[in-house]
């Protein structure tokens, strides 16, 4: 009995040395990550000076390395791809949540799941011989089907596995006893989901949506074969431009000296971009509790 007991205890010992032992890596990781970008970077930033690196032009043959072109083009892509894949995917989760025959549910799920596992230049592929020349031919008035557009709907589709998966486990924990007690008071089906068991799983579909985002900022491959890869700020989402990702990754393998050094603070802006982005969504989800409270408090 006392051998048993103290197997039980060295083994929680060691356990718990490996999950510390993997937290401590992973924050390490993190730090090393950090140290890499703002090392290499944030010099080159301070040489070049904020003004000439937010500038519109990039021309590493004259030394111009302003990144605002690019910046503007993320931006857009990101929203772009964001409001479409959210949209469609919360409506799938939706639909897949009750308005869709039950035996369907699963099939359908598994479907939309294996578009996670599909590698991304296939994604790009496609948009390159399908989406694109459909763009060209049958929407663009200029006759150009590369641009922001063509990237969005790639990107749409790229995150609609976590958009459907979170949002669709975010409803079904909702307890039914919301959606129960709103037909009991006379909601019809679609005022129950909509009105009542959606906003209780918000915050499962925000999680949704900052896992979109992230998987839309980060994306390189598929946006590299779809955008063009011009570096001038956009006007139109029928022209070729290029993303902050897109422009590291083009020139990563092949710039040296203050060219690749470029590229290093571009990735001090996109890691900022990204933190702000999550920042922004974890005040936005936590502000819809303390307004909640507040009105209760005065109702009381």
């Amino acid at each position: 009995m006392l051998t048993a007991y103290r197997f039980i205890r060295a083994r929680d010992r060691i356990m718990r040395v490996i999950f510390l032992s993997c937290a401590v890596f992973s924050v390490a990781a993190l730090g090393c990550i950090c140290v890499f970008l703002f090392a290499g970077g944030v010099p080159f930033m301070l040489k070049t000076g904020l003004g000439n690196f937010f500038g519109t032009v990039w021309n590493i043959h004259t030394g111009s390395y302003g990144i605002m072109a690019m910046v503007v083009a993320s931006l857009y892509v990101t929203a772009l791809s964001t409001l479409l894949g959210v949209t469609l995917g919360l409506f799938t989760a939706i639909a897949l949540f009750k308005f869709c025959p039950e035996a369907a549910v699963g099939p359908v799920r598994q479907l939309v799941n294996l578009l996670a596992g599909i590698p991304s230049v296939i994604y790009g592929l496609f948009g390159l011989i399908v989406i694109v020349p459909f763009l060209r031919e049958r929407v663009s008035h200029s006759g150009i089907g590369y641009g922001i557009l063509a990237a969005s709907l790639v990107l749409a589709v790229m995150v609609l596995p976590v958009i459907v998966s979170v949002s669709l486990d975010a409803l079904n924990a909702v307890p039914k006893s919301y959606h129960e007690g709103a037909l009991a008071l006379g909601a019809t089906e679609e005022q129950s989901v909509f009105r009542v068991v959606l906003p209780a799983a918000k915050s499962g579909v925000f999680a949704a949506v900052v896992l979109s985002v992230g998987r839309a900022v980060g994306e390189t491959m598929a946006v590299i074969m779809v955008i063009g890869g011009s570096p001038v700020m956009p006007r139109s989402l029928f022209q070729s431009v290029r993303t902050l990702t897109s422009n590291i990754a083009m020139g990563a393998m092949e710039l040296t000296g203050d060219p690749a050094a470029a590229l290093v603070s571009s990735g001090v802006v996109l890691f900022f971009f990204t933190l702000l982005l999550n920042i922004s969504f974890s005040l936005l989800k936590g502000g819809a509790p303390r307004a909640q409270r507040r009105a209760q408090k005065a109702d009381t």
